[in-house]
């Protein structure tokens, strides 16, 4: 392990799993569009053509990275809508069903499919193995006739489970499933291809790759009914009324596009430093899977501390952690994820998520890592927990 002095205090935010920095190339291809190109994309006049121009265009790069048709994105305040739309608005176009999901799966989506138990919707939580992949064949067997939907979440926003969404959507196919992946924190950096997937809905976000907050996007495949939520005007296909988010979405796009294959071989490496340094430390486990697994999430439980502890104690050095998702940080429950691997409740306690960046330097990781030694160790000395 390189040797940096632990006098010498950094800035270092690996967090990225909750947001990231707007890259500069992003905030710069925005700008305009706050004060030159301000135009309504409804309006008919030179700017609103302006806007709807920048619009389009758009939809086409993110359309391009899911190897989809222009006409079948559509744009959304972030993550949270774009599976409270795909999940609610096929289910309220159905009017009754059976949907079935996992118990790894965002809050965003688990209290949709919560609210639409209490609307008379049958819901399938189902289980996944130590490493939080779900059982193709519990899937198979769990579909019903009464099956509406199928929703999975992608890549798992704490411990970075990637899962096998082409095997997924074969099953699906096979029994006429639509097919809906939240892909918030897997879109751009794990290959997504609606047709040979299968997939029927994707949802993403911006904010974590580099783009603006407050701007997503659903894919919707063609032909698919489902009941919109806004109401208003016509916009967005007639899906989701509002007037478009012009810079947000031009962010969005440019971030989608900007992203390259290095950049992710580059937080991989990174990723596996600092998984390998920190397991060097006594009672420490890897949350998740070694392999198919996303290229910037480590999640690590230490025995005999507090993760909220060992967080407060990165942070006074200048590294942003987590112990789990963002949406759920501030509740006293031991982590849903976690839970569902089987994790006992005083390992879920002491676990810490670390979500790198294209941004993260080498440097970074290793003072985050003498710091992990200092601070695990300091805290085990105190531990009434041993």
């Amino acid at each position: 392990m390189q040797n940096l002095s632990c006098e010498m205090q950094m800035k270092v935010y690996l967090d990225n799993g909750a947001t990231t920095m707007v890259d500069p190339k992003v905030a710069k291809a925005m700008q305009p569009y706050f004060t030159e190109k301000y135009g309504n994309a409804s309006s008919l006049h030179q700017k609103g053509q302006e806007a709807k121009i920048a619009l389009e265009e758009s939809r086409k790069i993110i359309a391009k990275k899911l190897n989809a048709h222009p006409d079948e994105i559509i744009f959304t305040s972030g993550g949270s809508e774009s599976n409270n739309l795909a999940i609610k608005g096929i289910a309220f176009f159905k009017k009754t069903g059976h949907i079935i999901t996992t118990k790894i799966e965002h809050p965003s989506v688990l209290n949709t499919c919560k609210y639409l138990e209490k609307k008379g919707f049958k819901i399938t939580y189902l289980n996944v193995d130590k490493e939080g992949f779900i059982s193709l064949e519990d899937l198979e067997k769990t579909i019903t006739p009464q099956t509406i939907l199928v929703s999975i979440i992608h890549g798992n926003n704490e411990i970075g489970t990637i899962q096998d969404i082409n095997s997924i959507g074969k099953i699906c196919k096979k029994h006429n499933i639509p097919f809906h992946i939240d892909a918030v924190q897997s879109f751009t950096k794990v290959p997504i291809n609606i047709k040979k997937d299968n997939l029927t809905f994707v949802s993403m976000s911006s904010h974590k790759i580099h783009g603006p907050k407050g701007i997503g996007a659903l894919f919707i495949k063609k032909g698919t009914k489902l009941e919109k939520l806004v109401h208003g005007g016509h916009h967005e296909f007639d899906l989701r009324s509002g007037t478009e988010n012009i810079p947000g979405i031009v962010g969005f796009a440019t971030a989608s596009k900007i992203i390259r294959k290095s950049d992710i071989k580059y937080m991989e490496k990174l990723r596996d430093i600092l998984i390998k340094e920190a397991l060097k430390i006594s009672n420490t486990k890897l949350n998740g899977p070694k392999e198919n697994r996303l290229c910037n999430n480590i999640n690590l439980s230490f025995k005999y501390i507090e993760g909220e502890a060992l967080g407060a104690y990165l942070d006074t050095k200048g590294i942003c952690t987590s112990t789990g998702s963002a949406c759920t940080s501030q509740s006293l429950e031991p982590s849903h994820v976690l839970t569902a691997i089987g994790l006992p409740p005083e390992l879920s306690h002491g676990s810490l998520r670390l979500t790198l960046s294209k941004f993260t330097t080498k440097e970074e990781i290793y003072y985050t890592i003498n710091m992990l030694y200092k601070f695990v160790k300091k805290l085990r000395k105190i531990s009434p927990f041993k």
